[in-house]
């Protein structure tokens, strides 16, 4: 609880302690019946006001008619009549008119009244006889002696002072054992005292909760510090917070500044620490990971020797060669935090997680974050990738159907379908290309290891990778799969997808049928070139891509690498790769170029006959 909820709570104690001990009785309750009572209340209108006179007014009417006795403590004015009437009586019968009869029988023998005295029709009570200036009454008749006598009112008053000073017994009554109002009075008492020793109580008890919780101010305040950077890591590393937590804490100037960080990102950067030792690179990317590779994702970490481990080590797996290596290019060590870049003397490079850029100004030099950030540079690369595509038939789909339909190229998406094959879940590959077709091996294999599920391919073409494979090759691949496990469904789409419970009931164009837990769409990607309207550079209409010169050079120091290039070769034209080895190369590429070397792109045949360096391999 918090001290803002402990304060509301003894201010609830505070006033219901208050209430209880402001309430008060409806004048004086006869014999044993319970008390009623009222809160003290001020007046909120005048409709309350009568609405309150009238309701007391018929409760005590409502008690003189229950209890007679009590009528003589009730003051009931007396009318009198006329001079005329009461003469004119008298001269008639020549007996005065009463209302009561006993005092009628009395004032045959005696008048009571002299002449000109007015009649009184009410009952004779003690108090009316008292203190009426009207009647004149004679000290020598006997029933207003008796009525003086015995007057209630002042033996109640009597009895009420005797029984005042004397306490209650132990079970509430009054002393004596008598009962009533006496009883009702003492009752009164204790509910009172007892009120307020509740009030008290409630107050020493919150007192002592607001004191203990607020005792360790200092220690509280640094405990949740802790907490709160403990929940900022684990949302970094769950992909839910930026890493610095703010852009105010980037530089404002760097002399490297590479926008992406992938494959053509980090090879960049390697290029450009190989020319300048000393160089200070800036790498802003909206993924909340360091850079990695992403090849072994649909390859190498599916033969994992621990593939039940949740989640992998690091992503770390076993090369083709039998070394044991991560995912990620380097160690967390080797990156330098961004606050602390200008204060490296031999440089380095820093990541920004979690950040997009939302503009490029190549004629002043300066990149605008989404939150309006700006950073000027020296020489700035645009590595920004693609993203990959969906089919439309299930991208508009209901959302029962998208969440059984996911795309595939990051860890996460490695995380999600690992525990789905885990589980043995049947899972269909959309797509013929490499990640596809990789993919589709890779979760056989998995799915025949550790007895999963059925695993099915479809695709629209004759054979796997028909696009970059002659076709002889292509049958020869296709056979291949479907040794390893896979269901392989050429020549066929998806016509529609209906979510039935817990599958995915899919309908292809040629008449089949399957039922399936999840769909994972391979179809290719879109390079992500939102950059250029509000930067105002050139996208290639029908490769699309940055469209960038020989040096793969958009704007002068200003240069594009990777997928989202689309760069001229001297043999083929113009070109835009999707592959990991283009990434390496064109990254290198580009960050030499940076650093000044002003070297020339060369023929894609020449990139994959010359063999990668050591440090730019997989």
């Amino acid at each position: 609880m918090s001290i803002w909820g402990v304060r509301c709570l003894t201010q609830k104690f505070i006033r219901q302690a208050y209430i209880l001990a402001n309430r008060r009785l409806l004048g004086p309750v006869p014999q044993r019946s319970p008390p009623a009572y009222a809160p003290l209340r001020p007046a909120h209108s005048s409709l309350y006001q009568m609405v309150k006179k009238r309701t007391l007014e018929a409760r005590t009417k409502l008690q003189a008619n229950k209890y007679p006795n009590h009528q003589v403590c009730v003051a009931k004015p007396a009318t009198t009549p006329p001079v005329e009437e009461y003469e004119t009586a008298v001269e008639a019968t020549g007996v005065p008119v009463y209302a009561n009869a006993q005092f009628q029988a009395h004032s045959q023998s005696e008048p009571l009244f002299k002449v000109g005295f007015a009649d009184v029709k009410s009952v004779c009570s003690a108090k009316d006889v008292l203190k009426s200036d009207s009647a004149k009454l004679s000290t020598s008749q006997p029933v207003l002696d008796s009525c003086k006598a015995t007057n209630p009112c002042e033996e109640f008053k009597r009895k009420r002072q005797e029984t005042t000073c004397q306490p209650c017994n132990e079970d509430g009554t009054a002393p004596g054992g008598g009962g009533g109002d006496e009883e009702c009075e003492c009752r009164m008492k204790d509910l009172r005292l007892k009120c307020l020793l509740g009030a008290l109580a409630a107050l020493l008890a919150g007192g002592l909760l607001a004191w203990f919780m607020t005792r360790d101010t200092d220690d509280s305040e640094a405990k949740k510090a802790q907490e709160e950077e403990e929940q900022r890591k684990r949302r970094l590393i769950a992909g839910l917070a930026t890493s610095p937590p703010s852009s105010e804490d980037l530089p404002k100037h760097v002399p490297y500044l590479i926008i992406g960080g992938g494959t053509a990102a980090f090879s960049a950067f390697r290029a450009i620490k190989s020319n300048d030792a000393t160089a200070k690179v800036l790498m802003i990317s909206n993924e909340f990971r360091k850079p990695y590779m992403r090849p072994p994702l649909s390859k190498e970490l599916w033969y994992t020797p621990n593939p039940n481990e949740d989640p992998i080590k690091d992503y770390r797996f076993k090369q083709w060669t039998g070394s044991e290596r991560s995912l990620f290019f380097e160690p967390d060590e080797f990156f330098i935090d961004p606050e602390d870049l200008d204060d490296n003397a031999n440089g380095g490079i820093a990541v920004a997680q979690g950040f997009s850029v939302k503009k490029v100004d190549a004629q002043k030099r300066i990149v605008t974050l989404n939150d309006g950030y700006e950073i000027n540079y020296d020489e700035c690369l645009i590595a920004t990738g693609c993203s990959p595509k969906n089919l439309t038939m299930l991208r508009d789909a209901p959302p029962s159907v998208l969440e059984k339909v996911m795309v595939y190229r990051t860890p996460d998406d490695f995380d999600r379908l690992r525990k789905l094959a885990a589980e043995k879940r049947s899972i269909t590959i959309v797509g013929n290309g490499f990640i596809g077709s990789e993919l589709a091996c890779s979760l056989a294999h998995y799915s025949r290891e550790n007895n999963g599920g059925k695993v099915y391919q479809v695709f629209q073409e004759n054979a796997n990778m028909s696009k970059v494979l002659p076709n002889y090759l292509s049958r020869w691949t296709t056979a291949k799969m479907e040794a390893q496990g896979v269901c392989v469904i050429p020549n066929a789409s998806i016509r529609s997808a209906v979510r039935d419970e817990a599958i995915l009931k899919l309908e292809l164009n040629n008449g089949m049928t399957l039922m399936s837990d999840v769909v994972v769409v391979c179809v290719g990607c879109t390079p992500n070139t939102d950059l250029a309207g509000p930067s105002r550079l050139e996208v290639d209409r029908s490769l699309g891509g940055f469209v960038v010169n020989a040096e793969l050079e958009a704007r002068r120091n200003l240069y594009v690498a990777g997928d989202a290039s689309c760069f001229f070769d001297p043999l083929l034209g113009r070109r835009r790769v999707e592959h990991h080895d283009h990434s390496v190369v064109s990254g290198r590429l580009a960050g030499e170029n940076m650093t000044g070397a002003s070297k020339k792109t060369i023929s894609t045949s020449e990139h994959v006959l010359v063999r990668p360096r050591s440090r730019d391999r997989v």
